[in-house]
């Protein structure tokens, strides 16, 4: 065999040994059950943030911690810690969907996204201020 067939072997050998390993070290998406059945791996977890609960977040204390509960798609409800400033609007979102792992009774989130709410009207025309001033 040639040098540059060998070399191309192990190229493609290292190539799939590093998809493979980057398939097992992705999330995926679950619910808390899950989450919590398996607390070594990172989990996508969906849900609502339950209004009823207080939103713990002191930023002379720690601006890095925000505390609240969400209840996820199957209705349980969890702590949640997320390790990231409290989002704008996050009172407001319709939908949250955390990035972590599940660490004790807490489930210990490292990212957040959140879906907000609609500047669409039902006719599915735009909700606009009126700015102008008239005179």
């Amino acid at each position: 065999m040639k040098k540059t067939h060998i070399i191309a072997i192990i190229f493609i050998a290292v190539s799939m040994a590093f998809m493979i390993g980057s398939l097992n070290d992705s999330s995926s998406y679950a619910d808390f059950d899950e989450a919590f059945n398996n607390p070594q791996k990172e989990y996508h977890v969906v849900g609502e943030l339950d209004r009823s609960e207080e939103i713990a977040y002191n930023p002379e204390i720690n601006p890095n911690i925000t505390k609240f509960t969400m209840v996820d798609k199957k209705g349980e409800r969890r702590k949640v810690i997320l390790n990231k400033s409290k989002p704008q609007d996050f009172e407001r979102s319709e939908s949250v969907v955390l990035i972590g792992k599940a660490n004790g009774d807490d489930f210990h989130a490292t990212e957040m996204l959140m879906k907000c709410p609609s500047k669409y009207k039902a006719e599915g025309k735009f909700e606009l201020e009126e700015t102008a001033s008239k005179d």
